[in-house]
């Protein structure tokens, strides 16, 4: 069979590394595609910069509309980033009946149910494995692997960057801000690293794991999100000695009330698998009904870890290019007329365990007067230490270990406890994960 051509939008560091990998493997892929891929187009901002790939063979240009229109080119490669300018390149290319391969998980989070109504309406497909953490599979694992499950709930460490900064705080006792500047010197961090350590980027690609998940709509706008920077040397310390790390977590759970879905740091039992996932590496544990807990890990970024999981979705269109489009797997893991609209729930909605740290006067009555206020909204204590009174202050640190409630009743009863005289600054509140 003659190869199957495509265009690359897109010759930064995971264009650079795909085109390696698809000229690299280029007799393997061919094997297991059963027909040959070469890219024969691709577009760049800059023509004369320097790659980190060889473009021999491939005709480069500054216009990604003359590859989308080439009749020869059956796939195209978005790899530009971004959600305006790769959505309205995407959604052409879709228009004029090309199969789109994307790493971009903003595009999808915010604008995947318009793409994939469109893919679907022309007969395309829309792969998209690379958008959630670089080289691991797992979209394909619960969209395929897990199918026969009923997803209860998943947990990920989805964002490197985060996972590198909470790693050296532990580690090496160091503050959020050095190892932050540390992480833009050594390119982990963006100049402006607030997708990351906001958790906006995490968040985008909890959205698309969600939907795979439980069938529902993409709804990027109703995750809770909260990042790490308040996240201190002293509560990272605390947590450990609890027997806990503090990971920032993306959460999605299905309850009898609806969906949860959340991104913020969270305290987790050392002895768990993914508490023990470091550095810039990821992990998403995944609990099925039949098959119960399955962890994931590997590289969530970089040039080849990237292009592995761009290249297996090439290699997957290919494979379905002579099959009816109503046999294809659906985008979204169910069929286009059975997603659910099931609500997700609002934060104040959500029920979790707590560690609070409170900063106290050092006198008799204190403890009382907020132990009365948590049975006043119904909520039990764990666990409590008392920390020995801070050098040169009447202060004292005292440690929450709270079980499971509402986050509302949680809120009201932090604000009347802040309210207290005896309270001299904000409760610092980091939710709770088992992950049991």
């Amino acid at each position: 069979m003659k190869p199957v051509k495509v265009g690359v939008l897109g010759l930064g560091v995971v264009g650079g590394g795909t085109i390696n990998v698809l000229k690299r493997n280029a007799a393997e892929i061919a094997r297991r595609a059963g027909r040959e891929i070469i890219v024969t187009r691709a577009c760049a901002r800059h023509l004369e910069r320097e790659r980190i790939c060889d473009t021999q063979g491939i005709h480069l240009t500054t216009d990604p509309l003359e590859i989308i229109n080439d009749p020869e080119i059956e796939i195209i490669l978005e790899l530009i980033g971004g959600d305006s300018l790769a959505k309205d390149l995407v959604l052409i290319a879709i228009s004029k009946g090309k199969h789109v391969v994307t790493a971009n998980k903003a595009l999808i989070a915010l604008h995947g149910n318009e793409i994939f109504e469109l893919a679907n309406a022309k007969g395309v497909v829309v792969a998209f494995e690379a958008a959630v953490a670089g080289g691991i599979p797992i979209i394909k694992a619960l969209r395929e692997g897990l199918s026969g499950n009923q997803i209860e709930w998943l947990a990920g460490i989805i964002n490197g960057t985060g996972n590198f900064i909470l790693t050296e705080m532990r580690d090496k006792g160091r503050d959020f801000d050095d190892v932050l500047a540390e992480a833009q010197a050594l390119g982990y961090a963006e100049a402006d690293p607030t997708f990351d350590i906001e958790g906006i980027d995490a968040a985008h690609k909890l959205t698309i794991l969600a939907s795979i998940a439980f069938g529902i709509p993409l709804q990027f706008e109703k995750i809770y999100i909260e990042g790490i920077t308040q996240i201190t040397r002293e509560d990272v310390n605390y947590a450990e000695e609890l027997g806990y790390r503090i990971k920032h977590l993306g959460i999605a759970r299905k309850t009898d009330q609806g969906i949860e879905l959340r991104v913020h740091p969270t305290l987790i039992p050392h002895r768990r698998l993914i508490a023990n996932v470091d550095g810039v590496m990821n992990a998403i544990l995944v609990q099925g009904d039949a098959v119960g807990p399955t962890l994931y890990y590997g590289a969530g970024a970089g040039a080849e870890p990237t292009a592995s999981a761009v290249v297996a979705d090439v290699i997957d269109v290919v494979r379905t290019l002579t099959t009816d489009p109503e046999n294809h797997v659906p985008h979204l893991a169910f069929q286009e007329n059975s997603i659910e609209d099931i609500p997700v729930l609002k934060a104040e909605e959500m029920k979790t365990a707590y560690y609070l740290r409170l900063n106290a006067n050092d006198k008799s009555g204190v403890l009382a007067e907020v132990t009365g206020i948590f049975a006043e909204h119904q909520i039990s204590i764990e666990a409590m230490i008392q920390k020995e009174p801070n050098k040169g202050t009447a202060k004292v640190s005292v440690i929450l270990l709270m079980q499971m409630t509402l986050e509302k009743e949680m809120n009201a009863a932090i604000k009347k406890i802040e309210a207290l005289d005896s309270i001299k600054s904000k409760v610092v509140r980091i939710r709770m994960e088992t992950l049991k």
